[in-house]
């Protein structure tokens, strides 16, 4: 293994390791969510400003005028893509928001052949139903208690709205090829910052530091230091490699998950996101069924 490939191997599972926690830290603060988010943005630019200064990303003229704006809207569609992602735990669980979440190369897979003209191609609709499969498992497997099943199913469609969200940013970064990712990222979640501070309740800020420094963690941690581990791993791994330890984010979820709050998944719902992990890995390891292979190639 070449020095590169383990640098970014080690990068790439820091990387979804701590995405892995996030889910934790947004409930233990206490914040409303579009709270949690504005002092994640607000942290998480802080951060970004210190890295792209040190990186002479600061300097006029590296950017567009095209390509800022294309990097605002981004911004708009990732912060919404959180308040969806962190309102979804309180209904779904950790465990099912994140794995429901992981529908984004789906959703993505749509919108690159509406608007960048990208093939459908057999093998891409079959991981497609594949993971709508397991997308109705998961909706069978909804609690049987009380009203839980219409929290439940709101928990699922914020998750799949936040997957959706997440596609339109990722949308956006291939039109920005070129651009360095951490300065996409630094407008991104000033772009945030801005969209949330009117809406954000500071009356409701936290009161003790306990509460802060977990603040402090998801912007500094789990926004600036994530996005640096990402995108230099991104830079060092191949694709399949990228997208074989990004399956590291979901299980890492769902463990912290039971851990912490005893949330432990029913068959039905097991069954339902190993559908969808498989078909995610299938989607993005470029895995083809044996029976859609041409068949000079198989044997």
């Amino acid at each position: 293994m070449s020095g590169d490939i383990r640098r970014g191997t080690v990068e790439m599972t820091a990387a979804m390791l701590i995405s892995g926690t996030i889910g934790w830290f947004v409930v233990m603060s206490g914040q409303p969510v579009s709270g949690v988010v504005f002092w994640r943005c607000l942290f998480g630019a802080l951060t970004l400003l210190v890295i792209c200064g040190a990186l002479g990303l600061l300097r006029p003229g590296i950017i567009t005028l095209r390509a800022f704006t294309i990097a605002v809207f981004g911004g708009i569609a990732i912060v919404v893509n959180w308040l969806l992602l962190f309102a979804s735990y309180s209904h779904a669980t950790i465990s099912i928001a994140t794995t429901v979440y992981n529908t984004q190369p789906f959703m993505l897979l749509v919108l690159g052949a509406l608007f960048l003209g990208e093939k459908i191609t057999a093998t891409k609709l079959f991981w497609l139903t594949l993971a709508f499969a397991g997308m109705m498992a998961i909706v069978e497997g909804k609690p049987q208690a009380g009203g839980a099943s219409d929290g439940y199913g709101l928990g699922i469609l914020m998750a799949l709205g936040a997957a959706f969200f997440y596609a339109l940013a990722a949308l956006a970064a291939k039109w920005l090829k070129g651009t360095p990712p951490h300065l996409i990222a630094l407008i991104q979640v000033a772009t945030g910052m801005l969209m949330l501070a009117p809406m954000t309740d500071f009356s409701q800020s936290p009161q003790d530091a306990g509460s802060w420094a977990i603040l402090v963690s998801i912007g500094v941690v789990h926004t600036g230091l994530m996005y640096v581990l990402l995108y230099g791993a991104i830079q060092r791994l191949p694709t399949h490699l990228t997208g074989a330890l990004s399956f590291l984010y979901p299980i890492a979820a769902i463990l912290v998950d039971g851990l912490a709050f005893g949330h432990a998944l029913q068959p039905m719902q097991i069954a339902g996101a190993a559908i969808i992990l498989l078909a995610a890995a299938g989607m993005n390891l470029g895995w083809t069924p044996r029976w859609l292979r041409p068949r000079a190639l198989q044997g």
